[in-house]
């Protein structure tokens, strides 16, 4: 690789009609970026530039480049991936935005896949007005896991002292106790412990299993998963010498901050995790997608239509997404050094 660039990381733009461009253009005005990664935006020249004005961040410099081969280092690139003029209306969803957000993730993948990025870091999608023949995912997540043929992954959100993932992802609640089997909570598990220990460097690390029921089922008064599928689970992993604990109820284990304890929590489904990780970490949280054989990660919000053009968006967790992007691939490729 050529060094000049450092780590080269893809930006997906999102929903141009989102607060995606704003947050991204924001993060990427402090030039002290450039000195340990080149941002690749895919999106075209004028959505940055009306955005820019719009903002009147006059830090913001971008170079408009062909293609990933052609890159400018210390230079934010910005890559076209779209041919049509495309109208901008800021908090309004539209077939065009979700048109243009299916592009530049494509793009960005393609790119990422042949080896030409070394990460990604996507903006918030709409997961309706970008379905389409190409795309036909709950989100990104299953998108990404697809796109690059890994046999499972596991959302992650990520904060300074918290980390939660959840086993189940976008899927309506009535369908999550059918989905979960005593296999799936052991397969979560096992890439929950590889990505804490390859991605963030924890050599023993502890997680904390919650359960899906109520008081985390009564032992089997308030409902069964706990007792036939989640409690089994966590004894095999233990059988194999892994710190596992639980299952918790997650009411009192977040309440009594029993997270603290631990490296990481694997909730059932997608609001038991996410609610409370967005309660105490909001503005700096990422979402990491672990699993996959490449680095990607997100800010852990969405579109924000209703503030969108209003130039309030925080781009906090924009920029830790970037961070931890960077940090990841930082210890992937030092692992993949050989040993002098």
């Amino acid at each position: 690789m050529d060094n000049r660039f450092k780590i080269k990381l893809g930006i997906s733009i999102g929903d141009t009609n989102g607060i995606g461009p704003e947050v991204v253009i924001k993060t990427l005005a402090d030039q002290r970026i450039l000195n340990f990664c080149t941002p690749v935006i895919y999106a075209s020249a004028d959505l940055l530039k009306q955005v820019k004005e719009g903002l009147r961040e006059d830090h913001f410099q971008f170079q408009q480049v062909d293609s990933a081969q052609a890159l400018v280092p210390r230079k934010v690139n910005a890559i076209a991936c779209w041919e049509h003029e495309l109208e901008v209306t800021p908090g309004n969803p539209t077939p065009a935005s979700g048109k243009a957000s299916l592009d530049s993730l494509q793009a960005a993948c393609r790119d990422l896949k042949a080896g030409l990025l070394d990460g990604l870091v996507t903006a918030p999608i709409n997961k309706d007005n970008i379905q389409s023949e190409d795309f036909r995912f709950p989100g990104h997540t299953e998108f990404l896991t697809s796109y690059f043929d890994a046999p499972e992954s596991l959302m992650l959100l990520v904060s300074e002292g918290l980390r939660v993932a959840t086993v189940t992802g976008h899927m309506p609640v009535k369908d999550v106790s059918a989905k979960l089997t005593e296999e799936l909570l052991i397969r979560k598990m096992t890439i929950l412990l590889d990505s804490l220990q390859k991605d963030f460097g924890i050599l023993k690390p502890r997680i904390a299993v919650l359960g899906l029921n109520p008081h985390a089922g009564e032992q089997g008064l308030l409902g069964c998963e706990e007792v036939e599928i989640i409690r089994p689970a966590v004894l095999h992993m233990k059988d194999r010498g892994y710190l596992v604990f639980g299952p918790y109820p997650a009411d009192g284990f977040f309440g009594m901050r029993q997270f603290q304890q631990v490296d990481a929590v694997l909730a059932m489904y997608h609001d038991q995790g996410l609610i409370p990780f967005k309660t105490l970490a909001f503005e700096s949280g990422v979402n990491y997608t672990a699993g996959l054989p490449i680095v990607r990660t997100s800010p852990d919000h969405g579109t924000a239509y209703d503030i969108a053009a209003k130039h309030t968006a925080s781009e906090t967790s924009f920029r830790e997404a970037l961070f931890l992007a960077y940090d990841i691939i930082r210890k992937r490729q030092a692992a993949a050094m050989p040993a002098v």
